[in-house]
């Protein structure tokens, strides 16, 4: 319902699902399983922290609503943000609650500022602060994932140096020809991000070979 709540769901959890799925699923195909394993580790480790500090933000605007006998928390004119939404990991399942109790705590946080009980400076603190740190979750698994994009990148350029007539496609560890080496360069990767390079050939293409003739023929007649 809270504007803080839907700027940061349409912002971020597409994209924490996203990584958290290159982190999980993807990684482990190319890299060592101990390492995935710490990387997800710290992911989970910043979600706890979050949804402890965002709960004890709660009770504390709840106790402060009994001290002071306020029975009604404020609530917005728009239309709450109503869809279905697809939870592919447990990482996404407990984003989304976080982002939930961060749109609980919103409406708390404004009827206590209406109130007089807590400074406006006060309520502004705190709110950038819980927002920072539901966003530094998602801002932190895709870090994660650009590293060890740039992880399994590196071995298939060390796999191509080792063996040049074979090319290892990154992220999936299926080898490759190096004469398909030129278009699984251009695929695009999950997340957006570069790609491995891969040695291209000098050889000419069939089509261009054809088209080189053709401009021989035409230039002799």
């Amino acid at each position: 319902a809270s504007a803080e709540g839907k700027r940061l769901f349409v912002r971020y959890f597409s994209s924490l699902q996203l990584h958290a799925h290159f982190i999980s699923v993807i990684a482990p195909l190319r890299l060592d399983a101990a390492e995935v394993e710490k990387m997800e580790g710290m992911i989970r480790a910043r979600l706890e922290a979050v949804t402890q500090s965002l709960n004890e933000a709660i009770d504390g605007a709840e106790a402060l609503f009994e001290t002071h006998g306020i029975t009604t928390a404020a609530s917005y004119d728009t239309q709450a943000l109503e869809i279905d939404v697809p939870v592919i990991s447990s990482f996404g399942r407990r984003y989304l609650e976080v982002i939930a109790k961060l749109d609980q705590l919103m409406p708390l946080l404004q009827t206590l500022e209406i109130h007089e009980v807590v400074k406006p400076q006060a309520v502004d603190v705190q709110r950038a602060l819980l927002k920072r740190q539901v966003r530094d979750v998602a801002q932190s698994a895709r870090s994660i994932a650009t590293g060890l994009r740039r992880r399994m990148n590196a071995l298939a350029q060390e796999a191509v140096a080792v063996d040049p007539a074979k090319a290892v496609k990154a992220g999936t560890g299926e080898a490759v020809d190096s004469a398909d080496a030129a278009e699984n360069a251009l695929d695009d990767d999950p997340a957006g991000e570069e790609v491995a390079s891969v040695p291209i050939t000098g050889e000419m293409a069939p089509e261009a070979e054809w088209e080189a003739d053709s401009e021989a023929h035409e230039e002799e007649r």
